[in-house]
């Protein structure tokens, strides 16, 4: 079984920090990729030009029940959870989620829940702490959880909630994740593997 889908969450500074994490990944790039990106309920389509001008790989707004495809970033619009189902990605305005919709802990923990062991968990710099209890829930179901060295983020809140809810999750610093992108993209689940706890 091969790695099905890559979430990513970030916060504050995530602007520069997806483009250069996606700038790095080929233009054929076999997984897609799932971002929920902190912003104001009203904001425009912006990110989504502005990462596009980063990258080979598409990058499109979600839609609602849009499907899952390879070397496509799907980005969160404004104002929506985004959950992960088998084969695509849906919408709701259900209730804000510490203080935000949409929530990194909400995506991350369908991406557990519908992919499990063949989900690939990413968080980078950000304010607050979510999405440290969905990446716990990415490592609890055997997925690979990656946290951006604090070090190197921009504001260190965010990773360091992460490592903490999962102290074994691979700490790379933020242009060493998308080589690790690309090996695991390469590599297949290993089904029955000590899971990341």
């Amino acid at each position: 079984m091969s790695y099905s889908v890559v979430v990513i969450g970030t916060s504050w500074g995530g602007l520069a920090a997806l483009s250069n994490l996606l700038h790095d990944l080929p233009a054929d790039f076999s997984l897609p990729i799932v971002v929920v990106q902190h912003r104001g309920k009203d904001s425009e389509r912006l990110l989504t030009e502005l990462l596009q001008d980063a990258t080979e790989l598409t990058v499109c707004e979600i839609e609602d029940k849009d499907p899952l495809k390879p070397a496509t970033v799907h980005i969160a619009p404004a104002n929506y959870h985004v959950l992960i189902e088998q084969g695509y990605v849906s919408l709701t305005t259900d209730d804000l989620v510490r203080f935000s919709r949409p929530s990194i802990d909400v995506m991350f923990m369908s991406a557990a829940d519908t992919y499990g062991a063949a989900t690939i968990g990413v968080v980078l710099t950000g304010a607050n702490e979510d999405g440290s209890r969905g990446l716990a829930q990415i490592a609890r179901r055997g997925g690979v959880a990656l946290v951006q060295d604090p070090r190197t983020a921009e504001i260190p809140i965010m990773p360091l909630a992460a490592i903490k809810a999962v102290p074994r999750a691979e700490t790379l610093a933020l242009d060493a994740i998308a080589p690790r992108l690309i090996e695991l993209s390469q590599e297949r689940v290993k089904v029955g593997a000590r899971k990341v706890v």
